[in-house]
């Protein structure tokens, strides 16, 4: 048993290894040369303008389904108009990064992880290094830098989306006046909550394109290794999605509350 327990910590502590290296490669191909604009271009429509229609649906129900349910709640005690108030609240500072970051991370991260461990299993990524090509700056810098960016807009295409789908049933289901619905909106954000809901997209997707790149570069057995990788990125972008939320919020709200 103890046996176990220390071959298991000495991967773990390789692999984190293995990642923060994986992390100052990136860091570095962002800031130096070669840049390789066209794929950068191809990934920020890959990521970005591929997603798009998951995150569209995604958003218009989650906040359709979330009036749905408040509405109920809030009519226990007479608060029904203030329907506006709990979706925007909820999309913007929570559910709208965190709903995106959890597509992107079943899309994104299990499309970036089986396309590298393909490359890898077939010697493509060896190939790139015999013809004097960095396979960090030309597979992982495009894929980093269109997730870091192209995850905010999405979010905010989600919180937007999920804004108007509880519009929807606000009105026509449950009776609310637009007018209150929206003014309700208004009057209960505040800066700070527009300031965690766009600083957050960041930080997840970062991590989402990066945990996906580094399972598919370590692919290793064939095309069954491939099949695990896909499966080993998503699971552990879905839970670092969510523990990361966490500990962002934490520190967000220290610093903006």
């Amino acid at each position: 048993m103890l046996g176990l327990l220390i071959e298991f910590s000495k991967s773990a502590v390789l692999a984190v290894q293995e990642y923060v290296q994986l992390q100052v490669a990136t860091i570095r191909g962002v800031f130096s040369r070669p840049f390789y604009f066209h794929d950068v271009v191809e990934q920020f429509d890959a990521i970005g303008i591929g997603s798009l229609t998951v995150v569209l649906l995604t958003g218009f129900f989650t906040g359709a389904v979330l009036a749905l349910q408040s509405g109920i709640t809030l009519d226990q005690f007479g608060a029904r108009p203030f329907v506006g108030r709990l979706i925007s609240a909820s999309m913007i500072k929570e559910l709208g990064p965190v709903l995106t970051g959890l597509m992107l991370a079943g899309r994104i991260g299990s499309g970036i992880a089986a396309e590298l461990g393909s490359m890898v299993v077939t010697d493509q990524i060896n190939a790139l290094r015999a013809l004097g090509t960095d396979p960090v700056r030309k597979l992982v810098v495009p894929r980093v830098l269109a997730g870091f960016f192209m995850t905010p807009v999405l979010t905010v295409i989600s919180d937007t989306v999920g804004i108007l789908g509880g519009w929807i049933v606000a009105v026509y289901q449950l009776g609310v006046a637009s007018s209150l619905y929206w003014t309700s909106i208004t009057e209960a954000l505040y800066l700070q909550d527009a300031w965690m809901g766009i600083i957050k997209p960041f930080i997840l997707g970062y991590v989402i394109v990066t945990i996906g790149c580094y399972v598919g570069l370590g692919t290793k057995g064939g095309t069954q290794g491939v099949g695990r990788s896909t499966t080993n990125a998503v699971v552990a972008a879905s839970v670092a999605v969510i523990a990361v939320d966490y500990f962002v919020t934490r520190v967000l709200i220290t610093l903006l509350y």
